[in-house]
């Protein structure tokens, strides 16, 4: 699937200056689960004046004061992605490029709600655990096999 999206993915990116889209894409591996959850890339710009380009970050205002202290940290990183100093400059801002209400996004992947399995599952493991006399472990049984039992119906 991917090799049919890569040059779309690949052509939107380059419009907003981000030639190596692994910095869009892995930006968590590449300055570090602290750092992505406080910033994460916006844009890279290419001005007249000089050599390298400016990474601009995007982070809410509490956060603002720790990103710029990591500001030469995030160059070194993103700089390793590139494979050579291709950013000069990472500036930091606090706002969205898109309207107020737009910009107020969530930096961190919402977790999955958990389900609960289906009660043939729950009948089958509460079965299988009966003969064990100890509560505590009967329960932890039963709960391994309604994960094994509710993993192998969906796969």
């Amino acid at each position: 699937m991917s090799g049919f999206v890569d040059a779309q993915i690949r052509k939107a990116g380059e419009k907003r200056g981000f030639a190596v889209m692994r910095l869009l894409t892995h930006w968590e591996e590449i300055v570090g689960g602290d750092t992505a959850r406080m910033a994460r890339p916006l844009d890279v710009g290419y001005g007249r004046e000089g050599f390298g380009a400016t990474l601009t970050v995007l982070c809410n205002g509490s956060n603002a004061p720790l990103v710029q202290q990591l500001l030469p940290q995030i160059r070194e990183k993103v700089n390793a992605c590139y494979g050579y100093s291709a950013i000069s400059r990472v500036r930091v801002t606090q706002t969205a490029p898109v309207g107020f209400s737009e910009g107020q996004l969530a930096f961190a992947a919402k977790p999955k709600e958990p389900t609960a399995p289906p009660p043939q599952v729950v009948a089958a493991s509460k079965e299988l655990a009966s003969d064990v006399e100890s509560d505590g472990l009967r329960q932890a049984l039963e709960r391994l096999g309604q994960n094994v039992m509710a993993r192998t119906k969906n796969t």
